[in-house]
């Protein structure tokens, strides 16, 4: 009120002052009448309650948190704090690995290293590159010590003589050799034009004595590197091990008996096979692991094996299965052997590259075959009429057919690009089919020497082991990506891809795999050791168990017993279960 009074004081209309004075009591009034500003009700339009959530809880660090890294992302050019060592040279990825050399854990942009941008003028980066291309020097470009500009890299002796000049100041040329000149078209018989010859230049290169005397060790030495050493005939022999080698009627051990109970002689496979149970026999004799055995052919009363000890041993498979006869006669381990037909001869194939054809009744060796190139398979022709011939797969690529009554090399095959691991006779012996390193089939009509079908395929691998089928309608080959996959033996010689039979390791190896004769089973070793038989229907695989120590190289089924087989090893063993 004292307010209003101040600013009523000196009016001078008494007038206005009555209504003024009027005015501010009704104002008191309805001042008196609303409560106090503070307690009034907040208006909502000008409240924040309703767009903000206020939280009250405090900041408090999380459990763990101080163990939590930041990261830096390796894209950053610039980063707003000064981060810790370990920070800055954490692993991009996951966690660090252990194992790695400092070289392995430093940063890198490029598969040699760490490349940081430097600067150099384009035209002088290129001057450089071609005085070096041209001349063989160039300025030093290294940047670590103070560069002065006078050392160079490359032919130091050019970069002093030339003083260091670019293609770009185009150094002093070369002394050019004069050469006698005679451009006049008239001069019919004098004319050289570019074709004169240089001064002192001589034409005839005929060697002086010492020049001749060099040229000769030279080429003697060249000779003497390439040139395969010849050997010393080595000593063929044998030894027989029976006393026993000729019955009551003259008739050796390549006889086979009659007393067995079972008919050696029949043509008709067992009715039904049955998984063998048990190990019955160990044959003993070998010092080497073994690399190949094969019984004898249609009777299977012998056996014939193949060593890394350089020889060959024939077995009994019957009576008190002894050693029969040993044969000694080559300088390296014998890689394949095949029996003729009628099994009086035989044929041993070995890394001393030598192919020798033994007779196995006397120990006799007929006669010596080689080409200087290593085989790794040989087979003879399974044809009676053509018993003289036989095939060899050798390492430089070819399959090479050999008479045995001349020792000529009668036909070559030479097609496959890489060394030759398989022959397998089909289609009544018209045709044979090859396999190679070089991951791929062949097939070929007999004595024409251009494949008729190439078989190789980007998933294929080499398939260094093939059977046939007892029928001869399939191929089952043994794959070094641990399958062993089977072919159509007819016509198209289609990959069957239904049928694939996995479960062991063979990577590596030459594992020679076999059907049981009524063909419901497959059976093959593997590399460690271990003998599979599988379902020939449902290629599920029924059977497994450790037959060896080391690499289990060969199984074969008895053409006549219902449930006996034989493998082979690398333990020197060969083993008979039943």
């Amino acid at each position: 009120m004292s307010m209003l009074g101040l600013q009523s004081y000196g009016s001078s209309s008494e007038g206005d002052s009555d209504d003024e004075q009027q005015q501010n009591k009704k104002q008191e009034e309805e001042e008196q009448k609303v409560p106090a500003l503070h307690l009034q009700p907040v208006d909502k339009t000008h409240s924040l309650s309703t767009a903000l959530a206020v939280c009250a809880a405090p900041d408090v660090v999380p459990m763990g948190a101080v163990a939590v890294a930041r990261t830096l992302d390796p894209t950053l050019k610039e980063v707003t704090y000064n981060p810790r060592y370990e920070e800055m040279f954490a692993p991009v990825k996951g966690p660090e690995h252990p194992n790695l050399t400092m070289q392995q854990r430093a940063p890198r942009n490029t598969l040699a290293g760490y490349v940081e941008k430097a600067h150099i003028n384009a035209f002088e980066f290129e001057n450089q590159r071609r005085t070096f291309h041209t001349y063989g020097y160039a300025l030093d470009p290294t940047v670590d010590e103070a560069a002065d500009g006078q050392s160079y890299v490359g032919d130091l002796q050019s970069a002093y003589d030339d003083n260091g000049k670019t293609v770009f100041e185009a150094p002093k040329a070369k002394k050019m050799r004069k050469q006698e000149k005679n451009d006049n078209p008239e001069d019919v018989e004098g004319f050289l034009g570019p074709w004169g010859r240089f001064e002192n230049e001589v034409t005839v290169a005929k060697p002086n004595e010492q020049e001749r005397a060099e040229l000769d060790e030279l080429l003697s030495k060249r000779h003497k590197r390439g040139r395969i050493p010849e050997d010393k005939p080595l000593e063929e022999k044998s030894t027989l091990h029976i006393k026993d080698a000729y019955d009551y009627q003259g008739r050796s051990y390549l006889h086979a008996p009659h007393d067995l109970g079972v008919n050696l002689r029949s043509n008709a496979p067992p009715p039904k096979c049955f998984l063998p149970k048990a190990h019955i026999h160990t044959w003993t004799g070998h010092n080497k692991g073994i690399s190949s055995i094969r019984w004898f052919p249609k009777t299977a009363h012998l056996l014939l094996s193949g060593s890394m000890d350089c020889r060959v041993k024939l077995w009994e498979v019957y009576g008190d299965r002894r050693c029969v006869r040993t044969f000694s006669g080559h300088r390296q381990a014998i890689k394949d052997i095949a029996w003729n037909n009628k099994g009086s001869h035989f044929l041993s194939a070995s890394y001393d590259r030598y192919i020798k054809l033994w007779d196995a009744e006397t120990g006799d060796v007929v006669s010596r075959f080689t080409t200087r190139k290593m085989p790794f398979c040989v087979k003879f022709h399974p044809d009676n009429s053509k018993q003289h011939l036989f095939v060899a797969g050798t390492s430089d690529k070819k399959i090479i057919c050999w008479d045995t009554r001349s020792g000529d090399i009668v036909q070559e095959y030479d097609r496959h690009l890489g060394s030759v691991s398989t022959i397998t006779f089909v289609d009544d012996n018209r045709r044979f089919v090859t396999t190679s390193d070089d991951k791929s089939m062949r097939i070929w009509e007999w004595d024409i020497p251009v494949d008729m079908k190439y078989i190789a395929d980007p998933t294929m691998h080499s398939m260094p082991a093939v059977t046939l089928a007892p029928n001869g309608k399939w191929m089952a080959c043994q794959s070094l990506d641990n399958k062993i996959v089977i072919f159509s033996a007819l016509n198209r010689f289609k990959m069957n891809r239904k049928k694939t039979f996995t479960g062991h390791m063979v990577s590596g190896y030459a594992c020679q795999l076999d059907f049981s004769p009524d063909m419901s089973y497959l059976v093959s070793g593997d590399g460690d050791g271990k003998c599979y038989i599988w379902d020939w229907k449902t290629t599920k695989m029924y059977k497994k168990w450790q037959a060896h120590e080391g690499v289990c190289i060969s199984a074969l089924w008895h053409p006549h017993e219902a449930s006996k087989l034989v493998t082979a090893g690398w333990d020197g063993q060969i083993k008979y279960w039943d």
